[in-house]
């Protein structure tokens, strides 16, 4: 491995503590490793007015940060889970998954118990707004986008807004009114709270020292989710959600699916054997049995 380690993430602030992370649990590794971050703006992170589905979806505020590693500018890319493409890109390797923080989301500014009808929530997710719209009919919703700083800017302007816990955690932010939200209640978004290290698919020396970081509960967790978005052929704005978890010997995996009108969501939750291969089977048969449910072809 180099004696410069190369690290390509966005820059905002959220971002360059995930590569801060990576760059801390290498170091710990081997001391002698010295790192650079190669840090960016995407298109995503400047154009704020557009909505996640009219910038290419899955992979909006991950494909630049990639391309730095495929052209060679950087070593390897640090990612949330959550934004990477259902399906790597060639050239590129998953090489390692560190151990996951808090999947969960929450609503900043008010407990969802206490939101009268008529209330306005604020997320760029529609995942997010249609668990919550079928969870309490009533609520209005209204778009936002921006990093976390700029989101929570914004939140007196609304009676909550949804964000998700491990960003909170990780910037050590103390707020008011923040009411976690159960799994029963919200299904998170594949991949989050964890994060996602790629590397040249051809450099063998790095991958294997990347799987060092890899977590191996967190990474088949993770891939049976992965495996139901790669089922779907799913995308940032299809109101779909999977979040896998181990229950003593079994992984449990719970999904949610929109019909396209959204006036149904489908929602089923499947099981295999903790020591299963292929733990992305698992996600795929509850994307299967979600399109059953809803009547999908």
């Amino acid at each position: 491995m180099a004696a410069e380690l190369r690290i390509a993430t966005r820059n905002s602030p959220l971002a360059m503590w995930q590569a801060h992370h990576v760059a801390s649990l290498l170091t710990a590794l081997d001391p002698t490793v010295t790192v650079a971050f190669i840090d960016t703006a995407t298109f995503a992170d400047k154009r704020l007015d557009l909505p996640i589905s009219e910038l290419g979806g899955k992979g909006a505020f991950s494909k630049e940060i990639q391309e730095l590693v495929l052209e060679e500018h950087a070593d390897i890319a640090v990612h949330s889970a959550k934004d990477l493409q259902a399906v790597t890109p060639d050239g590129l390797t998953l090489a390692a998954i560190p151990e996951r923080g808090d999947p969960r989301d929450v609503l900043v500014g008010s407990r969802l118990a206490d939101l009268a009808d008529g209330a306005t929530i604020a997320t760029g997710s529609n995942r997010r707004r249609v668990q919550l719209a079928h969870a309490q009919p009533g609520l209005n919703f209204a778009g936002l986008r921006g990093n976390i700083a700029t989101r929570l800017s914004k939140a007196d302007d609304f009676d909550a807004i949804v964000m998700a816990a491990a960003a909170l955690d990780r910037l050590n932010l103390e707020l008011p009114v923040v009411d976690v939200l159960d799994v029963d209640v919200m299904v998170p978004q594949i991949g989050q709270g964890a994060l996602a290290v790629e590397c040249r698919t051809g450099d063998d020396q790095l991958v294997q020292r990347m799987a060092a970081l890899d977590h191996a509960p967190t990474r088949a967790l993770v891939t049976a989710e992965r495996g139901f978005l790669i089922e779907l052929g799913g995308d940032c704005d299809l109101p779909a959600g999977a979040h896998a978890r181990f229950v003593g010997e079994q992984i449990v995996l719970t999904a949610v699916l929109a019909s396209p009108d959204e006036t149904q969501l489908g929602r089923v939750e499947v099981e295999g054997p903790r020591s299963m291969a292929e733990p992305a089977d698992l996600g795929a048969d509850a994307a299967r049995q979600l399109r059953v449910q809803l009547g999908l072809s």
